[in-house]
């Protein structure tokens, strides 16, 4: 794993928000996004909750809802967003923003004081089986606030809040699903591939076999078998599902192993 911290990102993140919603009139906040079923006011609401469950659970020890009966994650993650979304509808936009300006400091304090090398509060199943540092939770946050205030710019044309200092991070946080991606891979230890991200907040990273499983980092590969390269916007587009696996594939450029490359671009970074 490549350790990140993302903590100081939170405020950068959170004003480029906040600007941005203080603009809305009353007909863009109501324009629909991709998120099937959700409009501007929705996914705000959505991160408004993200904000909310994070302070009552990091920071208060409460437990909130449990699952029902004969539920898995997926369903019940979907289950509680939706109720809190429904119930947010009751709110202005106004009441939210301000919500959100409040409680944002107050998450951003728990980040402060959390050890990162320390136990995550949330694992993050999609990095693997692993007990998940803390680092990698709170960077997993960071991607989940980055990802849905892209996903309200896209449905206003509002391009923005992707410099390379904001980006970056999410797209390496993102690659960390790809051991994941590749476990069923298993091939003679050394074996390696490279996942280069092209435009100004890419890089290129190696994923090495050790003969069980793969390991992310940023160390030159020497037994290089296979590769792929894609521009930044579909790497956060293909890890958050905004974009099918076959668009990814038809838009990056495929070498070598095509076992490696095919389950390489099937890496997927949120809860599905």
């Amino acid at each position: 794993m490549l350790p990140l911290d993302v903590r100081p990102l939170f405020p950068r993140e959170r004003h480029a928000l906040l600007e941005l919603l203080g603009s809305l009139d009353s007909a863009q906040w109501a324009t629909p996004t991709v998120c099937p079923g959700w409009a501007v006011r929705d996914v705000t609401a959505h991160i408004l909750n993200d904000y909310m469950r994070r302070l009552s659970g990091n920071r208060d020890g409460h437990p909130g809802t449990g699952f029902a009966a004969g539920e898995s994650l997926p369903t019940y993650l979907t289950r509680i967003n939706d109720e809190f979304v429904q119930a947010m509808r009751q709110c202005s936009p106004q009441t939210m923003t301000d919500l959100l300006t409040l409680l944002g400091p107050q998450l951003d304090a728990v980040w402060a004081t959390t050890n990162p090398t320390g136990p995550a509060y949330l694992d993050v199943s999609w990095a693997g089986d692993t007990t998940t540092p803390a680092w990698l939770d709170i960077a997993r946050e960071y991607t989940e606030f980055w990802v849905h205030q892209q996903q309200i710019r896209d449905a206003l044309a509002h391009p923005g809040a992707d410099s390379p200092a904001l980006m970056q991070p999410v797209l390496v946080t993102f690659l960390h699903a790809l051991p994941v991606a590749l476990r069923n891979q298993v091939r003679p230890p050394g074996t390696a591939m490279t996942f280069e991200i092209t435009g100004p907040a890419g890089g290129q990273w190696s994923i090495i076999s050790d003969g069980t499983g793969w390991d992310l980092t940023t160390a030159p590969a020497g037994n290089t078998v296979a590769s792929v390269r894609m521009d930044q916007d579909t790497l956060w587009r293909l890890a958050s599902r905004g974009i099918t696996t076959e668009q990814a594939r038809q838009r990056a450029h495929l070498h070598g192993d095509h076992a490696l490359n095919h389950a390489a671009t099937n890496l997927l970074a949120i809860v599905a």
